[in-house]
């Protein structure tokens, strides 16, 4: 392909995104394919000569798109949002064309000064204070990792890289029982093992952390001969919404000198809300490492987390490693691989920028209000359905529901509306009984379309019933 012919595919490519997106809601949410039928359509050898841009097209038509699940439908209610404003797609397309490694500062100046400028703007939007740094990740569970080695460094004087963690002693970390998998595997990841991830009960309307259930437990390690290393907060949990009282946690972490990390991946997109910063967001400031993903409820294309440091130094103490080969000469500047576990990096700042100033905070705002405003209405339809349950309230713009039944007619239920194809749910577990959660979040939904799925799930309920 010469560059003429880039340009005319390019002009093609972008008008068959805008007619996607256009025509979005005409499709199934989620792919109606079954196991193989991608698959068992492709050559199971490489061509040997090139082929037409023409033919691949086609064939990307005909194959590759009946197996894609639309998260940008606007009837996409399931897991948590992935967010693609046009601005953010076309700061992506822009960054893939230029190619760059943002490595190091040298590798791309301007890759390493926006980012720096992104995050300080998007600290000011969440309310946080003037003196926290910090860094983009490509996703919560790469930040949670990173905050999850700085706590077993740390605790280990900073010698578990040397040393390994032999002779180290028992290596505790704590969280309540509503934290994300992502948790878990980077204690596993860590060498810290599953077994020293201290999991602890919830209590109240928000399902936060048991504060005297959490000291005990750090209590009872000490006399053990344990070594505490850190607690991991959550505001807006996967399952549920959870959201942890932040200065409880605070309190209890200064007490006994641990690391502190907020998981707010999902929810901190809406503390550029200010009112629902009192009762979800007060004493995140106090915290050593924070984690949101704008790529989820804010707009910027995936991938994009940002991980705020109240003191980027422990991190740095962890991750950095600085070969010759890597080094800059002459200069005082920011090399943000020193601040993460991967060395190559990509230009993850210029999306944020594009949105922020397409949008500004108060569009962005508008949208997230919205959809808090309508997950509760939706809630209500569901709620007086018969035999329907609200099992857990909205958290910000998340709640879960049951139908009547038993746990295997909520998957017959949820199984049933995503075949049908108009709107797409997920289960979880809470409680010990099987749940339907429903998350309003995606860019571009309407009020009309979170207010259809409660007549989709009453339509197809029937069908079941």
């Amino acid at each position: 392909m010469d560059w003429d012919e880039f340009a005319e595919w390019g002009q093609q490519i972008s008008k068959w995104a805008a007619d996607y997106h256009q025509t979005l809601s005409e499709r199934p949410v989620r792919a109606q394919t079954a196991p193989g039928d991608i698959s068992s359509q492709l050559e199971p050898s490489p061509p040997e000569t090139g082929q037409p841009m023409e033919a691949i097209m086609a064939d990307f038509e005909r194959i590759v798109m009946p197996g894609m699940t639309h998260w940008q439908h606007p009837r996409f209610f399931a897991y948590f949002p992935a967010n693609a404003a046009p601005p953010s797609m076309l700061a992506e397309m822009l960054v893939t064309t230029i190619a760059a490694q943002c490595m190091l500062w040298q590798t791309s100046p301007a890759a390493t000064e926006v980012e720096g400028v992104m995050v300080d703007w998007l600290r000011q939007a969440l309310g946080l204070p003037e003196g926290m740094t910090g860094v983009i990740q490509d996703s919560a569970s790469s930040a949670t990792l990173s905050a999850v080695l700085t706590m077993r460094e740390r605790a280990t004087g900073f010698t578990g890289n040397r040393q390994g963690l032999n002779a180290k002693g028992a290596l505790r970390i704590y969280c309540s029982d509503q934290v994300h998998s992502s948790i878990d595997r980077a204690c596993w990841v860590a060498g810290i093992g599953q077994d020293n991830l201290v999991k602890l009960p919830t209590q109240g309307q928000t399902f936060a952390i048991d504060p005297d259930m959490l000291e005990d437990a750090i209590q009872r390690d000490i006399a053990d001969g344990h070594v505490s290393a850190g607690i991991i907060a959550i505001t807006g949990g996967t399952g549920v919404g959870a959201c942890d009282d932040l200065e409880d946690v605070a309190d209890i972490a200064a007490k006994y000198d641990l690391y502190t990390h907020l998981d707010a991946a999902w929810a901190g997109s809406a503390m550029i809300c200010p009112e629902f910063r009192e009762a979800l967001w007060a004493g995140a400031e106090r915290y050593d490492s924070i984690v949101f993903n704008p790529h989820k409820w804010l707009g910027a294309q995936f991938d994009c987390a940002i991980q705020f440091l109240k003191d980027a130094t422990p991190q740095l103490n962890t991750l950095k490693i600085e070969p010759e080969y890597l080094k800059t000469t002459g200069a005082e500047v920011t090399n943000y691989s020193e601040w993460t576990i991967p060395l190559g990096r990509r230009f993850r700042a210029l999306k944020i920028w594009f949105l922020l100033r397409s949008y500004g905070l108060d569009g962005l705002r508008a949208r997230i209000r919205n959809h808090v405003t309508w997950a509760n209405e939706v809630a209500q339809k569901i709620e007086a359905m018969e035999g329907f349950e609200i099992t857990t309230a909205p958290i910000l713009s998340l709640f879960s529901f049951r139908c009547p039944g038993d746990d295997e007619m909520q998957q017959r239920l949820v199984d049933a509306l995503n075949d049908d194809g108009r709107i797409y749910l997920t289960q979880g577990l809470f409680d010990g009984r099987k749940i339907i959660r429903f998350q309003v979040g995606q860019f571009d939904t309407t009020r009309d379309d979170v207010l259809m799925a409660a007549d989709v799930i009453q339509e197809v309920w029937e069908t079941l019933a």
